[in-house]
């Protein structure tokens, strides 16, 4: 295997390492920004050379749309294209018409799990495509994941990505709301966490949150500015139905993206509670 993995952000780049730690096979990393690490190439071109698979680690929709538009016309038929990215359902479908009208083999594949999950292996991916080419790749997602999940034809991972997202900001704030009332009145933020747990909204994303912001820690496992991004592609997909609950954690993260927040973790969404 030829292996490209375009984008050494925060998962890009653990992800990347898991993969290049595999005996004969050819892997190139490559990001916009210069990363210096193990594999990685610095020229675009070169990274797909002769590649046979190509993996997206991308920021967002515009990068995916540059990315792939300055390396179309060097992938081959039979090139098997994935997508890890958390984009919009349009520009994934883009995707899909540019693979059916080149002929390569195209996964719809964004993942759930942070930072740590990416380091130890252990991201879920969710897979949109063929039964054929899920089984056929599902080796190689594991080798970055725990879990592969087939979600039906190429879009389908796309939306489930982006609800659950959805859930998940909303989740923060409802935290965060609810520890900064308890914080007011003189509840040990402990005994909240704690509480969190033993209810029925307790969650494994609580149970990961609540910890550090309690104690004001918000270092990068999922930046503020990608769940914003991720907040508004999904009330595009809304249409008619009303959103009132996402829309107001959007409003709120963009908000905290002004002040200076964004490259921080999403549960700094806490941090105006805790300066009361």
């Amino acid at each position: 295997m030829t292996l490209a993995v375009l984008g050494l952000g925060i998962i890009g780049s653990r992800a990347g390492a898991r993969l290049a730690g595999h005996d004969g096979r050819d892997v190139r990393l490559w990001n916009r920004t210069p990363k210096q690490v193990a594999h990685e190439v610095p020229d675009l071109a070169k990274a797909v050379e002769g590649a046979d698979t190509v993996a997206l680690y991308l920021k967002d929709a515009p990068a995916t749309r540059e990315v792939v538009g300055a390396i179309v016309d060097q992938l081959a038929p039979g090139t098997r294209v994935l997508n890890h990215s958390t984009i919009d359902l349009d520009t994934t479908k883009w995707l899909e018409t540019l693979a059916a009208e080149r002929r390569w083999r195209f996964l719809d594949a964004p993942f759930t799990g942070s930072r740590d999950a990416a380091a130890d292996g252990k991201l879920v991916y969710y897979a949109g495509g063929s039964s054929d080419l899920v089984e056929e790749l599902t080796p190689l997602l594991l080798e970055s994941g725990r879990e592969v999940i087939h979600c039906g034809p190429v879009g389908s991972a796309t939306l489930l990505k982006l609800v659950t997202n959805l859930v998940s900001a909303c989740t923060v704030q409802a935290l965060s709301e609810g520890l900064g009332i308890a914080l007011r009145h003189g509840i040990d933020p402990a005994s909240f966490t704690r509480a969190v747990a033993s209810n029925a909204c307790g969650s494994p994303l609580a149970a990961m949150k609540l910890p550090t912001m309690e104690a004001g820690d918000f270092t990068t496992h999922f930046s503020l500015e990608n769940m914003l991004k991720d907040s508004r592609y999904v009330r595009a997909l809304s249409e008619e139905l009303e959103t009132p609950a996402i829309d107001a954690v959007s409003g709120r993260m963009a908000a905290l993206c002004d002040e200076g927040h964004a490259a921080e973790d999403f549960s700094v969404l806490a941090a105006p509670y805790l300066r009361r």
